[in-house]
């Protein structure tokens, strides 16, 4: 079984920034592309960003030069640097592994999402 701990969110003007960090524990054998979705109050679940492991990224055009995905192996941690905040950023914020487990299966994992609220 593998968790997916998210810490960082919170309340910011626009403008503003923050970091969130999404921390794999559990029957890992190797972490293979992360990512980040948000889902905003009446509406689906979107992609943020998503890094491979080999540090190949991809963002949604709504955060491409405002946000920068990063991750740590050695810690089996991703990030989402957010700048430039923007009242539309509001949404919860989930991260998403895909983990390679000690028995050699590949599953997708969810974090429990963590809010983020950016003020006007």
């Amino acid at each position: 079984q593998v968790q997916l701990v998210e810490s960082g969110g919170g309340l910011v003007q626009a403008g503003g920034s923050l970091r969130l960090s999404c921390a794999a524990s559990g029957s890992i054998f190797s972490m293979n592309a992360m990512g980040w979705y948000r889902q905003a109050p009446g509406k689906q679940r979107e992609l943020v960003a998503t890094i491979t492991s080999g540090g190949r990224t991809n963002y949604a055009d709504s955060v491409k030069g405002r946000f920068t995905i990063s991750r740590d192996n050695a810690k089996n941690t991703v990030y989402l640097q957010m700048n430039s905040l923007k009242p539309e950023d509001t949404a919860v914020y989930y991260c998403t592994c895909r983990v390679t487990t000690t028995n050699l299966g590949e599953y997708d994992y969810w974090g429990q999402g963590t809010q983020v609220t950016v003020s006007s």
